[in-house]
């Protein structure tokens, strides 16, 4: 019923407009804010003014090189992630029509997570370079399983069956899942270890290589985003209302499906899967403001940011200075909050 109310569209246009802009304004003020924090918090205290100083050799500018390279790299790759789970978590709920969906329903990211696994335990000749060459296998790995899934879904139907298409994800995320444990099967123990920390999420980077790589795809993402948020509101009403509406249904589910697959793509190569930060932001965001996505959209992409670089904080300086992989708090917070909305929904 609230999201009917939501986005009936009979509210004035001049209203909607203002919420939007307040709410993108405070996303973008809680992205901002996260990312300048984040950076001068840790373990080994820095002065901001000294790594600022360009007056100091770099060679000799310790508060310089911890805050460029070990922490700033890590904050930024932390909000695009962020922002990208929890942005395809919505399109995903909306476009399945089913608020437990996450970006990880359809396999896209176990099918990445596959393809980081094969180069990180049968890497051979390029072992070497592992690390440098997982991003690009995951999201290898990632645009396959989108692919396998597309084509189950259109391959018996001329439109597009979102309940096939849930089906078709849900197994081969299971079948890619069994994959993953044959492969960590067959690892040395040094491998084994590497690939289950990746797997529980790893923002520990120290260059910014992984997120120039994947900032292209998520830019192209974002921006289908943006042209979405209308139609994904009359196509909570219903594929046959929307459809007299004048929304082009087929093409709207194929543009929600491919740019949250995409977002989620990009972000697993470059933190590994992530989980629930999909479903407890686009959540919290309904809570607060409700289920107009003109609104949850923009207000998920900057709290889903700001989310993950808190989280990423916490794994880094909580036990420090021994560090968590992020995945670890955000299943710590999720998992909880996922059951209350079980509960909730029931």
């Amino acid at each position: 019923m609230s999201v009917a109310l939501a986005t009936s569209g009979v509210a004035p246009a001049r209203p909607v407009r203002v919420r939007v802009l307040v709410v993108s304004l405070v996303a973008v003020a809680a992205t901002l804010g996260s990312c300048l924090l984040a950076p001068l918090v840790g373990s080994t205290s820095i002065n901001l003014a000294r790594a600022l100083d360009w007056s100091q050799p770099w060679a000799t500018n310790v508060d310089a090189q911890i805050f460029f390279i070990a922490r700033l790299p890590r904050v930024l790759a932390s909000a695009l992630v962020g922002a990208a789970l929890a942005a395809a978590g919505v399109v995903f709920q909306a476009l399945l029509r089913n608020p437990l969906a996450t970006p990880f329903t359809l396999g896209i990211s176990a099918g990445a997570a596959l393809g980081a696994m094969l180069v990180l335990t049968f890497g051979g000749v390029f072992a070497a370079a592992a690390w440098a060459t997982v991003p690009l296998a995951s999201f290898l790995g990632a645009a396959g399983a989108v692919f396998v899934v597309y084509l189950l879904t259109v391959a018996r139907h001329r439109g597009f069956s979102t309940h096939v298409l849930l089906l078709a994800g849900v197994t081969l995320n299971s079948l890619f899942s069994a994959l993953i444990l044959m492969v960590q099967y067959f690892a040395d123990m040094t491998r084994a270890v590497q690939t289950m920390r990746w797997l529980l999420g790893d923002l520990d980077i120290a260059s910014y290589a992984p997120i120039l790589a994947a900032l292209p795809l998520l830019v192209l993402a974002f921006g289908i985003f943006l042209w979405l948020p209308r139609s994904l509101n009359l196509l909570a009403l219903g594929e046959d209302q929307a459809a007299s509406r004048g929304v082009d249904v087929l093409r709207t589910q194929r543009l929600a499906f491919v740019s949250a697959s995409l977002a989620t793509g990009a972000a697993v190569s470059i933190g590994g899967p992530i989980g629930f930060v999909g479903i407890v932001v686009p959540h919290m965001v309904r809570l607060l403001i409700g289920a107009d996505h003109r609104l949850v959209l923009p207000a998920s992409l900057g709290f889903g940011a700001a989310f993950l670089v808190g989280c990423d904080l916490i794994a880094r300086t909580v036990m420090a200075p021994v560090e968590l992989p992020v995945g670890i708090v955000t299943a710590l917070i999720g998992g909880p909050f996922f059951l209350w909305l079980l509960v909730r929904s029931t």
